[in-house]
């Protein structure tokens, strides 16, 4: 008999990155992946980030970003809709719950956290 899977299936990476601990940790529910990305250890800014079907032209997919919680400032919509696509994407177009907690955000840091995501991936 094989073991029964868990309802919610969770993974995380922890790295440093520029001398800032840094932890990933993506959970998959039925209607949408949450990931958070901190550098405090709190989960932050909360980021909702859905695929926008009303775009005609299915190969360039149009994200819409709402802060839910945290301060709503032009960097976070930016970097979440950078970290929120390819997920999406990946998981079949599912809406991503996104929490940022990040001291360093520059372009090296994304890219290593893109890196992050993918190696605790859950879709």
């Amino acid at each position: 008999m094989m073991a029964p899977q868990p309802l919610i299936k969770s993974n995380q990476a922890e790295r440093t990155i520029n001398g800032l601990p840094t932890q990933v940790v993506c959970t998959e529910f039925s209607n949408y992946i949450f990931i958070v990305l901190t550098q405090y250890g709190k989960i932050g800014t909360l980021v909702s980030v859905t695929p926008d079907t009303r775009s005609g032209d299915i190969s360039v997919p149009m994200f819409t970003s709402r802060v839910l919680l945290g301060k709503d400032e032009p960097l976070t919509h930016v970097y979440a809709k950078n970290v929120a696509t390819f997920v999406s994407q990946e998981s079949g177009n599912r809406p991503v719950l996104l929490g940022l907690s990040l001291k360093d955000n520059g372009a090296q840091t994304m890219k290593t956290i893109k890196d992050m995501i993918k190696s605790c991936q859950v879709w």
